[in-house]
């Protein structure tokens, strides 16, 4: 399994941070009802690989995927093999945590603020990368890098709201990551005009 199998066609993912395994759950399913069938939850804290593996086992009885989020060490990478997500997503780019990700049989999205990282990265063989903090870079950061490197596929993450997110979109990013639009009930139910070009 790659990223391209994981976002074919998919133009949002939902990032579901804090919160405990039942109300993880409860949002989750309300988000895959919708149409939003990508799913990181991070486990930035031990005490959130218990909602990472609710999600997945929720996400698994609909056939669809859940990642971890916030994997900066190999010891996250093990606990989220543990809790049998699909796939790691980190802040920043770290090739250890790439190999240990890879070597777990999980695909992993390192983050990405620069041309430096975006080019050590491509070099490691990602060719999809987390542009992040995405509210902070902005579309022209996106374009400007898709010059250089255009078989780079961005997800859009950090500060993004419902409103700001096409603008990624717009600019070629792949994917945008919604984490706190996502607290925001409002957000939530507009989310659906995101889903589709």
């Amino acid at each position: 399994m790659t990223f391209d199998d994981i976002f074919d066609g998919r133009r949002v993912m939902a990032i579901l941070r804090g919160l405990p395994p039942d109300e993880t759950v409860q949002v989750a399913g309300a988000l895959w009802d919708a149409g939003v069938t990508v799913l990181e939850v991070p486990i930035a804290t031990p005490e959130a690989v218990a909602s990472l593996r609710a999600a997945v086992g929720a996400a698994t009885e609909r056939g669809l995927r859940v990642g971890a989020g916030t994997v900066i060490t190999a010891e996250q990478v093990r606990a989220a093999a543990d809790a049998n997500a699909q796939y790691t997503v980190a802040p920043g780019l770290d090739l250890s945590v790439l190999a240990a990700s890879q070597a777990a049989g999980m695909p992993h999205l390192p983050g990405v603020g620069s041309a430096t990282e975006v080019q050590r990265a491509w070099l490691a063989g990602c060719r999809w990368l987390k542009a992040f903090p995405a509210a902070a870079l902005g579309p022209a950061w996106i374009s400007g890098l898709l010059g250089p490197f255009p078989d780079v596929r961005f997800v859009a993450t950090g500060g993004l709201s419902v409103a700001s997110a096409p603008g990624l979109l717009d600019a070629g990013a792949r994917v945008v990551a919604l984490g706190a639009a996502m607290a925001d009930p409002e957000q939530r139910d507009q989310i659906g005009r995101l889903l589709t070009p």
